[in-house]
């Protein structure tokens, strides 16, 4: 089995995180890269009525089960499919049903708080933080929160202030000195041209140094 490249992507909320993740999907196929995306992993508050639930601080780490996002990426990185939960946002649930997931050479994770856990990030190969200006991300939650996740624009801009900006100080921000790379996703149109390259030496060197 060829040893699997982990990569990990995060930053601010509407940095373009998932874009890059899925640019890379993208790139490299589904017969070479699987993605495991942290907003699945959201703790299920069906047992909340929805009022209650609706108050939660989605931008906290303590409101997802990172404990299982890491060891779905453990079993994907030892060559095991996983059945990665589905989150629906409109319940504030999980969905019934799973995805299910294969393990691929390229393993990609992305998410607010990939780097936030000290043994999560010591797991990853190659760890990337996207670099956005704030009023961009902001514009960028809006449009997806308005027509994602059904919200309204007052409960969007009433999360992004009380409890955005103060989680981005907080959990994300930090992630920066422990990225292994750092994407100004407005400046440096270089960064993904090159990043795309460098993983592709990376997993050909793997193939080429097979695991047992």
């Amino acid at each position: 089995m060829q040893k699997p490249l982990l990569v990990g992507i995060t930053g601010g909320s509407g940095s373009g995180k998932s874009w890059l993740a899925r640019h890379l999907l993208s790139h490299f196929g589904a017969d070479q890269t699987c993605l495991l995306e942290q907003d699945w992993y959201y703790r299920d508050l069906s047992h909340l009525p929805h009022d209650e639930a609706a108050k939660t601080d989605f931008d906290d780490p303590a409101s997802l089960e990172l404990d299982l996002l890491e060891t779905h990426l453990q079993q994907l990185a030892a060559g095991h499919p996983i059945e990665a939960p589905q989150y629906d946002f409109s319940s504030f649930s999980r969905k019934n049903e799973t995805l299910r997931v294969a393990p691929r050479p390229l393993i990609v994770v992305e998410g607010l708080f990939i780097l936030h856990r000290r043994s999560l990030a010591k797991k990853l190969d190659l760890s990337v933080f996207v670099e956005t200006a704030s009023d961009i991300r902001l514009l960028r939650r809006i449009r997806r929160d308005l027509s994602e996740r059904g919200y309204q624009l007052e409960r969007v801009l009433d999360f992004w202030e009380n409890d955005q900006v103060p989680s981005f100080t907080k959990f994300v921000q930090p992630q920066r000195e422990n990225a292994s790379l750092i994407w100004d996703s407005l400046q440096d149109t270089a960064f993904v041209p090159a990043f795309l390259a460098d993983l592709q030496n990376r997993t050909t060197r793997n193939a080429d140094q097979p695991t047992s």
